[in-house]
């Protein structure tokens, strides 16, 4: 790991200029990674180490110690910070514009952005989208052209910058955010399906008057008592983060402009993240990675931002008290809980995850075994007796009812696109019929699969 902080000449070392104008501009934007390696933390590797239980949140005098750091590599650590933030280049001015959706995909998180991708489209978003992947051995053949057909971008990041240089999952998504083209970011995981229209975030009061939105998850902060002093928070280690809510960045939106110093010094969080600031953020605790380095920058400049009020919920599957997800509100009412994402944390929404037969054996998203070929899955049932999820009133008592609306968009992949399959598409069309009342209707002038083709009326009795 030292070996590789040493030799790297920067995480974000630009490729040769091949790829034209846009990628030299963003290379001088992002001179500041020299300045990242030039100003390592000290020890460059924590400790990670699991807590004694990850069902009960900590205890604090076992936070306080859990992590164990030096006063000298603190004082270190925290001088090389200082450097970063002193050194730390303008916006790039007219290198980005507009605002736009930007999604993480890539692997058999595809699948999994499929469905918030028809979810954009059936809730009516007009908003540019761009998916990002890894390199082309995490891109399933054909599907960037088909997005492109629908006006979405497919970008891989290694055409922009080495990835094997990349040494943790959770590095990607401050470079997705950072080559996207937009100035306005709303950053969406793969796995993050939203309910309702999410446009309306960047002309709401609350990213207006801030430039930055984030939500909260579970729990409060369990960082080492270290991370303010070292972000310049408070003058010796401290516990004034303690009753902080960390973040859930499943969702997050981000003014370029207005915080292009606070998104570049996230970024050098997450230069050193999985040698040391994860763990310095976190210590191990569940969240572990990219989540919070977000809201540390923002708060060790003193930049604004705002923080959703309201609670996430927790969603369970129909009938149990297994949870399938999270809910998180719509930061443009504030005064009441209204959810707008659904963050699929523990149950992915992909409809070759819910149905897919024999996909084990595909490299490139791979389904080992679907919920329908699995007796131990707990929607296994829920499948094949053509069941509801979600509990409807759960739902109701929120005034939404998601799950129709995500099941046409399970089957306009399984039926219309690129992934089409037979099997899967008969397969998803009979539950819908039977668990929401769509109808089919057969039309022989549109052929869509075997040649016959079937026209879906999309309407319920």
């Amino acid at each position: 790991m030292t070996l590789i902080l040493h030799t790297r000449l920067a995480f974000f070392a630009i490729l040769s200029g091949n790829l034209g104008g846009y990628i030299e501009e963003v290379a001088q934007a992002l001179e500041t990674a020299t300045i990242y390696d030039a100003h390592p933390p000290q020890p460059l590797n924590l400790d990670l180490k699991s807590f004694s239980s990850l069902s009960d949140f900590p205890p604090l005098e076992a936070i306080k110690i859990h992590t164990q750091i030096s006063l000298a590599d603190a004082q270190a650590t925290r001088n090389s910070h200082v450097e970063v933030t002193k050194k730390l280049g303008a916006y790039p001015k007219d290198l980005y514009s507009g605002q736009g959706i930007v999604i993480l995909a890539g692997g058999r998180y595809t699948g999994f952005a499929t469905t918030g991708l028809g979810m954009l489209r059936e809730i009516g978003s007009k908003s540019p989208v761009e998916v990002w992947v890894k390199d082309q051995s995490e891109e399933r053949e054909g599907w960037c052209a088909e997005l492109a057909r629908e006006g979405v971008a497919c970008r891989r990041l290694s055409d922009y910058m080495d990835t094997e240089l990349l040494e943790h999952g959770y590095q990607l998504k401050i470079s997705a955010i950072l080559f996207s083209s937009f100035e306005q970011v709303l950053f969406l995981d793969a796995d993050n399906v939203p309910i309702v229209n999410p446009d309306v975030i960047f002309t709401s009061k609350s990213f207006t008057d801030t430039g930055a939105v984030m939500w909260p998850d579970y729990w409060k902060h369990t960082g080492t008592p270290y991370l303010p002093y070292v972000v310049g928070l408070s003058d010796g280690p401290s516990e004034m983060l303690r009753e902080d809510q960390t973040v859930e960045s499943g969702q997050l939106v981000w003014d370029k402009r207005r915080h292009w110093k606070s998104l570049c010094l996230a970024a050098y969080y997450n230069y050193y993240g999985p040698q040391h600031y994860y763990t310095m953020i976190s210590q191990g605790w569940a969240g572990w990675g990219d989540k919070d380095t977000f809201l540390i920058a923002l708060r060790s400049l003193r930049q604004d931002y705002y923080m959703v009020p309201h609670k996430l919920k927790t969603l369970f599957i129909n009938g149990t008290t297994d949870g399938i997800g999270m809910l998180q509100a719509d930061p443009s009412k504030p005064a009441s809980y209204e959810p707008m994402f659904l963050h699929s944390n523990i149950i992915k929404w992909s409809i070759r995850s819910f149905f897919c037969e024999g996909c084990a054996d595909q490299a490139i998203d791979p389904v080992a075994v679907s919920a329908y070929e699995n007796s131990k899955s707990p929607i296994n049932r829920h499948l094949k007796e053509h069941r509801r999820i979600f509990q409807l009133q759960d739902m109701l008592a929120m005034n939404v009812d998601p799950e129709p609306t995500i099941w046409r968009s399970f089957e306009h992949v399984a039926c219309r696109s690129f992934w089409q399959d037979e099997r899967l598409c008969n397969r998803t069309r009979e539950h819908m019929e039977q668990t929401f009342g769509f109808q089919f209707q057969k039309s022989w002038s549109s052929p869509i699969i075997g040649g016959g083709g079937e026209q879906i009326c999309l309407r319920t009795i």
